[in-house]
């Protein structure tokens, strides 16, 4: 089969104005939930798209939280994305849910979350992941080899309760646009955008598709 030969029709929901809710925040919540009932694959799973220099870049990462304030994600702070965010801290996330026939765009300014917050989620994680923040020089070229000895030496000086390296933790995206996305037949998709107005409320639009 030729690749332009790949097609797909959206037939599993619609999207429309009077039924979807009144701030991004909300519509995201009650979609996400959608996700975990329908038991999307990794429904927490984003693409996060940054740049530097103009040149852009893009990678999958976590969701690991979520509230009026906007995702969060963790990271090395001085692996590539961290470097980009630093340098120029706007980005996008961007959802998709095949399962659902749905995706869900932010964009807006990043910034890292509180110490304490970033602390809470360290120690929420498994203790071989916790030893992996330590062990990895995220983004700088390294062997194999290299990498699991030095897992294997961190695990040893670190013990069972390793502190958070100061390196690694949150980022928080403070949205100013969300874009619902609803696949429809004939690629004749539902598109509704929420943009923040000067006064922090947000304005709803219809997209063409």
């Amino acid at each position: 089969m030729s690749i332009a030969d790949i097609r797909q029709q959206y037939r599993k929901g619609v999207l429309l104005e009077n039924a979807i809710a009144s701030n991004p925040f909300d519509q995201f919540s009650t979609w996400f939930n959608d996700a975990l009932k329908a038991e999307v694959i990794e429904p927490n799973a984003m693409t996060l798209a940054t740049v530097q220099n103009g040149q852009p870049s893009a990678r999958i990462v976590l969701l690991k939280g979520f509230d009026a304030r906007g995702p969060v994600f963790f990271t090395n702070y001085e692996s590539d994305k961290g470097q980009q965010l630093h340098a120029s801290p706007r980005a996008a996330l961007l959802f998709f849910w095949p399962e659902l026939e749905r995706q869900v765009r932010f964009e807006g300014i990043v910034e890292k979350v509180p110490a304490a917050e970033s602390d809470e989620y360290f120690h929420s994680r498994p203790l071989e992941s916790r030893i992996g923040a330590w062990a990895s020089p995220q983004s700088r070229p390294i062997s194999r080899d290299a990498l699991e000895q030095r897992v294997a030496d961190l695990a040893a000086k670190l013990g069972s309760e390793p502190a958070r390296p100061e390196h690694w933790g949150g980022y928080r995206l403070t949205p100013h646009r969300v874009e619902f996305w609803q696949g429809r037949p004939s690629r004749l998709h539902d598109r509704l955008c929420f943009t923040q107005q000067p006064d922090g409320q947000w304005a709803l639009q219809r997209l063409a598709p």
